[in-house]
């Protein structure tokens, strides 16, 4: 008995895997629209997915900043490189807000957040 694998896209649309034409590139999944047998990348959709990615990848260094601040109070220290790195990482997530493709997308990834996961 053949089993049958299916692709879903971002709406619920399904295809069979055997059938379509698939991005080699599977860093927005979540973001694939399926049009006829070909599945390309909503862009939009991957803009979220990027922002959430970068929200994921500055929290642990928010966090190690908070602690850092914290210490050069205590000591007295000036707090002006933290506060303004602490500013880089929320302002991260909109990195790709101006990119018009995916490749452009993935090479905004910002460079506070450390290595990029493309």
């Amino acid at each position: 008995m053949a089993v049958t694998t299916y692709i879903v896209d971002k709406d619920g649309n399904q295809i069979d895997a055997s059938t379509a034409t698939v991005p080699s590139d599977r860093n927005f999944r979540g973001a694939w629209v399926l049009s006829g047998s070909v599945i390309s990348e909503d862009l939009n959709k991957a803009k979220e997915i990027f922002a959430d990615k970068i929200r994921e990848a500055r929290t642990p260094l928010l966090a190690a900043l908070d602690t850092d601040y914290m210490m050069a109070l205590e000591q007295g220290a000036d707090t002006a490189a933290i506060v303004a790195s602490k500013q880089a990482l929320r302002d991260a997530p909109t990195a790709g807000d101006a990119a018009t493709t995916i490749a452009e997308l993935k090479a905004a990834w910002p460079a506070c957040c450390g290595d990029s996961p493309y």
